[in-house]
């Protein structure tokens, strides 16, 4: 279903004339979902998961800050077009629709440890070869999920726009970003109207169906408070984004007493859509998640694949290992920092390549015919 282009009225179907807003279903980009728990019995985790593909290497996929599994729906039909794999994208700790105890926990062994759990419950002791990608914060527990060999399987590590010199220097625009976004929206179409005009997510295909994973109706939300009160840091947010967020304050995407809720109400009357996560209550989890991130990266001893959105992002020690080969990097076209999401066939790409090149996956049948014809054409 993926399009790869940067305008997203472009890539996606009109109604009418104009664009669709209305939300798509996670079935029509993985294959089964499930509710996965974890830890002892008096106090089980739960963790939400999509799955899709039964052969090949398991790609374990997790979400930025504030995002969900579903912002790796689009890729996931990408890259299965392109290599023989499996995919397994979960809603991190207090994200999406998982439930944990311990909410107020958010550490970078915490949530490593989550993902080597959800796996081992998926597959008991016997795992398919792993490659761990991550964007974001979710990039971060990738590279301490690898680093301290959680997940023994492990044999490839790819990281999507976490790099720890920019991470740092981005956190002081977190707060404002939070601040200056709508609390609340009128509709879930409303939601990814906003989301995509205020450069949140620059593919509407991908808003479309990464957004049911963000908000959710109030007096839902409700509940999930009483029972989870989820925190967990934001990723990076680019001064672009921040700046676009300003630009866009149609207020006809919040309800009239949006501005007199406050941050942690709920009820229907305060809007009927709320974000799933109060980001702003985990700012002191934000430098944990990224400090000395990117000489963990280096001395993780896997092969390695760095994405990013920009060449500005790069630090000093990533631009030394990068000059000494103990990498591969790719930096895609402009994009926002929802990588996958933006631009999911450029990501596909990277990662296919990736796989392909330490011979982790084996390229589709139809993906190396095509690829003979344009070689043939070229001739």
């Amino acid at each position: 279903m993926s399009e790869e282009n940067s305008d997203p009225e472009q890539s996606t179907s009109e109604l009418g004339g104009q664009l669709d807003y209305s939300p798509v279903s996670w079935r029509e980009y993985f294959d089964q979902m499930e509710d996965v728990s974890v830890g002892p019995a008096d106090s089980r985790d739960v963790f939400r998961i999509y799955k899709a593909g039964g052969d090949g290497p398991l790609l374990v996929l997790l979400h930025g800050g504030g995002h969900s599994a579903l912002s790796w729906a689009v890729f996931t039909t990408a890259i299965a077009s392109r290599v023989t794999c499996r995919v397994l994208a979960m809603d991190l700790r207090g994200h999406g629709a998982s439930l944990v105890n311990q909410s107020d926990d958010f550490t970078t062994q915490t949530m490593s440890c989550d993902v080597a759990n959800v796996i081992r419950a998926c597959y008991s002791e016997t795992p398919p070869p792993i490659v761990l990608i991550g964007h974001g914060v979710g990039g971060a527990i990738a590279v301490h999920a690898a680093s301290n060999m959680l997940i023994p399987c492990t044999v490839g590590l790819v990281a999507i726009d976490v790099v720890e010199g920019s991470a740092m220097e981005a956190l002081h625009g977190i707060q404002k970003f939070l601040r200056e976004r709508p609390k609340t929206f009128k509709s879930m179409e409303h939601a990814i109207e906003w989301s995509v005009k205020s450069g949140q997510i620059q593919n509407l295909e991908s808003a479309r169906v990464s957004m049911v994973g963000q908000i959710k109706r109030c007096e839902a939300v409700a509940v999930a408070v009483a029972v989870v009160d989820p925190v967990e840091p934001a990723g990076p947010v680019t001064d672009e984004l921040v700046q676009r967020n300003e630009e866009f304050s149609d207020q006809s995407f919040v309800n009239d007493k949006e501005h007199t809720a406050s941050e942690g109400g709920v009820g229907g009357e305060q809007g009927e859509y709320r974000w799933r996560i109060d980001l702003s209550k985990s700012e002191k989890y934000w430098d944990g998640w990224f400090r000395g991130t990117s000489n963990l990266f280096l001395t993780c001893n896997l092969p390695k694949l760095l994405l990013l959105a920009g060449i500005d992002r790069l630090d000093r020690d990533l631009t030394i290992g990068q000059m000494q080969g103990q990498f591969m990097m790719q930096v895609l076209p402009p994009c926002g920092h929802a990588v996958q999401e933006d631009k999911p066939d450029k990501v596909a790409n990277a990662v296919a390549a990736f796989l392909l090149r330490h011979k982790f996956a084996e390229a589709r049948r139809e993906t190396r015919s095509s690829d003979t014809m344009r070689s043939e054409d070229q001739k």
